[in-house]
């Protein structure tokens, strides 16, 4: 048993080593930065909000008329014979689903608003990472890191963050 553990160590030590001598070339990027820079970004990003806060207008407005048909409702619903208000309550449930239809169309997975940020930001989007790319061919680099969002990087030395390089590489400076 003792011999196995021994074997088990020394293959690990010898990885380790190995691995260790590698040398592994990385740079460090922040894509917010960097479509935070370019003006195409910033007019996509004004125009998905503008029509973000228009199609919530919309829906904000549907929603304070089924409010108001519900206060109504709720007030005359003892005055209401029974088909009446089985009718209502069915009206109600209609302009319900109907409303939450809305905000799933506008704002939903693969909704308008997805489908606009696709058009308009991806194509962006795609220039900064080919651009990306094309440093890491040119400069042998087996990562790119992203400190933007989604990976949390503790330290990163600011000689490795290449962001500004992606931009002149965009033209924009």
């Amino acid at each position: 048993m003792k011999s196995n553990k021994f074997y088990f160590l020394l293959a690990f030590c010898m990885f380790f080593g190995l691995f260790a001598n590698a040398q592994t070339k990385y740079a460090v990027i922040n894509t917010k930065y960097i479509l935070e820079k370019i003006p195409e970004y910033k007019e996509a990003d004004k125009k998905l909000k503008e029509l973000g806060d228009q199609w919530q207008l919309e829906i904000d407005g549907k929603q304070m008329a089924l409010d108001k048909m519900y206060k109504n409702y709720e007030a005359e619903q003892f005055m209401l014979s029974e088909e009446l208000k089985k009718k209502r309550e069915e009206e109600l449930f209609f302009k319900e689903k109907e409303l939450r239809d809305l905000q799933k169309k506008r704002f939903g997975y693969e909704g308008d608003l997805f489908k606009e940020r696709q058009k308009l930001v991806k194509p962006i989007q795609d220039k900064v990472y080919n651009a990306v790319q094309k440093m890491a061919v040119s400069r042998s680099y087996d990562f790119i890191l992203d400190k933007s969002e989604e990976i949390t990087i503790i330290f990163a030395d600011p000689k490795l963050d290449k962001s500004d390089e992606i931009l002149r590489q965009l033209g924009i400076n």
